[in-house]
């Protein structure tokens, strides 16, 4: 029986998604797109994940998708579109992991190109090893991005930016994508993970809807006038009043004791 391509757990209200592919680079293709869409709907519908890392094994993150990974290697475009099965459900990896309704954290360990770095860009938060490096090779191929990058790339590091990237199909390594903000933060291959799940379990202690309305108002924010999202903060603001874990948050306070957050 071969490996489960995309591997998924859970412990302490945190869920880890690894891409499990390395000898090929952790390519997206039918399957992984499948499994990676049935594990959005599984995170999103159990209250008890506060929050979810994306990550890999091996030293890529994601070279893209099939068919980018196919026409990269010297097949036709023609070649891969007929190679390609059930082609359409790569277009939706990258929208399904922006609507998880929780904190998402991007873990890369390597190279994230292509819809690897779609991906990577429907996270949240994105920490990075040194080795690894980012970039839109498509249009060297006859393609454009496809699953969300034209759009999230400017919005994280300014149109110009993400034109003069997305155009040239180059690509930048860590210290680069950590100066135009692309990334949070770069450390070793061997500490990435490790550094990850510190950050994801110190978040993890703190109330779920309070993160889950924060990543609402940013997010939804962000297409809003600046009048528009100060009321959606406001709104936001006074739901959270109406959770137990508000008035846990209260006595925890009063009692000089760690919260014990439910979700509720």
């Amino acid at each position: 029986m071969s490996e489960k391509k995309v591997i998924y757990t859970e412990k302490e209200h945190v869920a880890v998604v690894t891409l499990n592919s390395p000898e090929h680079g952790n390519v997206i293709d039918a399957s992984v797109a499948q499994e990676l869409l049935d594990i959005c709907l599984r995170i999103n519908q159990n209250d008890d994940i506060y929050l979810a890392i994306i990550t890999n094994t091996g030293d890529k993150f994601c070279i893209g998708s099939e068919l980018e990974y196919q026409t990269g290697t010297g097949m036709s475009l023609r070649e891969a579109v007929n190679r390609l099965k059930d082609s359409d459900i790569r277009y939706e990896v990258s929208s399904a992991v922006a609507l998880i309704d929780r904190p998402v954290i991007a873990a890369i360990n390597g190279d994230a190109l292509g819809q690897g770095l779609e991906l990577a860009l429907a996270c949240d938060v994105r920490y990075t090893s040194e080795n690894a490096r980012f970039g839109f090779p498509q249009t060297a191929a006859g393609l454009m991005p496809m699953d969300g990058g034209t759009q999230r790339l400017p919005r994280l590091i300014g149109r110009g930016k993400a034109l003069e990237l997305i155009l040239n199909g180059e690509t930048i390594d860590a210290r680069e994508a950590l100066d135009i903000g692309l990334v949070s933060q770069v450390v070793s291959p061997e500490a990435l993970l490790e550094k990850t799940l510190s950050f994801a379990a110190g978040m993890a202690a703190k109330a779920p809807i309070a993160m889950r309305y924060v990543k609402e108002a940013v997010n939804k924010g962000m297409d809003l006038t600046l009048d528009q999202g100060v009321r959606l903060e406001a709104d936001l603001y006074f739901l959270i009043h109406t959770t137990v874990d508000r008035t846990e948050g209260i006595k925890a306070f009063q009692e000089k004791r760690k919260p014990q957050f439910k979700g509720k």
